[in-house]
């Protein structure tokens, strides 16, 4: 684990020049989770995923985009310029750069990232830009950023296309490698998490957006009692439902809640934001997540 001293995150990204044990040196993603990091390093030696993420590679070059895009609006500096400086924002904190982001016309919360890692954009459904404050949405935008920033792309790209457009044979064959890219898809949402509560700069504002998405309602955001909300998370701890959660692409929201509160407690975090120079270290954040997010147990 690297020490930090008296750096902000956005110093480190600049002048890191080691990192977590495993990592390459000059590797910039200290607040990645390690089951992510992990995961990915193995899908290099996993056949049935290379085949399925080159596929749905393939597919998104030859229409997927022209189809996902064709009724969305492109955000830019004449188009939407406050969403677009949010965008700049992020992508100023993660060393990134500034990602193409599309508005799309929907009345679900949410945002997605697709395309390939030399070639990727960020759809924000409308919704999520009616809900979200300006900070929520920056954390929103932010979490999308870290997708881009930790080359999750190409599987999130594959994941969309197994899932939505391939063909029921194609996809039959492919479930080994489907199962494969949600569990990693579940620890993914983990290290993006992590990415926007560092652009938002306030675990609070994070927690608050990922709540919204649970909820839906202007009328009663202000009266969540974010503890009675964990609380469901335990009654569920011992039920069959628990194991749906194997064919998810995300944690159950409780679990995403409990583990970005953990990550508040890190002293990266805690750095960036100038809240002291204590706090947990990364490899001790993990090791909590790992017995929050575990679906067997």
């Amino acid at each position: 684990m690297a020490r930090f001293s008296n750096l902000k995150f956005s110093e480190f990204v600049e002048q890191q020049q080691s990192a977590r044990p495993g990592a390459d040196q000059g590797d910039f993603h200290a607040y990645a989770y390690v089951s992510d990091r992990n995961t990915r390093m193995a899908f290099q030696h996993a056949k049935a995923v290379e085949l399925a993420v080159a596929a749905g590679v393939r597919m998104f070059k030859s229409f997927g985009k022209a189809e996902l895009l064709g009724h969305a609006v492109k955000v830019g500096p004449n188009q939407f310029p406050r969403v677009h400086n949010l965008a700049a924002e992020c992508a100023r904190t993660l060393g990134i750069a500034v990602p193409t982001l599309y508005i799309v016309n929907s009345p679900v919360l949410n945002a997605a990232t697709y395309g390939t890692n030399d070639d990727a954009f960020v759809l924000v459904h409308s919704a999520l830009v009616d809900h979200m404050s300006d900070a929520e949405l920056l954390n929103v935008i932010g979490h999308e950023c870290g997708h881009i920033h930790n080359n999750h792309v190409v599987y999130l790209t594959a994941m969309h296309y197994l899932t939505h457009v391939a063909g029921l044979f194609v996809r039959n064959l492919a479930l080994p490698a489907m199962l494969g890219l949600r569990a990693w898809s579940r620890r993914a949402e983990i290290t993006c998490d992590r990415a926007g509560a560092l652009c938002a700069k306030d675990v609070d504002v994070a927690l608050k957006a990922l709540t919204k998405l649970a909820l839906g309602s202007r009328k009663l955001y202000d009266e969540l009692n974010v503890d009675a909300f964990l609380e469901q998370h335990e009654e569920g701890k011992t039920s069959l439902g628990r194991f749906s959660e194997v064919f998810a692409t995300h944690p159950w929201l409780p679990k995403r809640v409990m583990a970005l509160k953990t990550f508040g407690e890190s002293q990266l975090y805690r750095k960036h934001v100038g809240a002291g120079t204590d706090g947990l270290s990364m490899d001790q954040v993990d090791e909590k997540v790992h017995g929050i997010i575990k679906i067997l147990g």
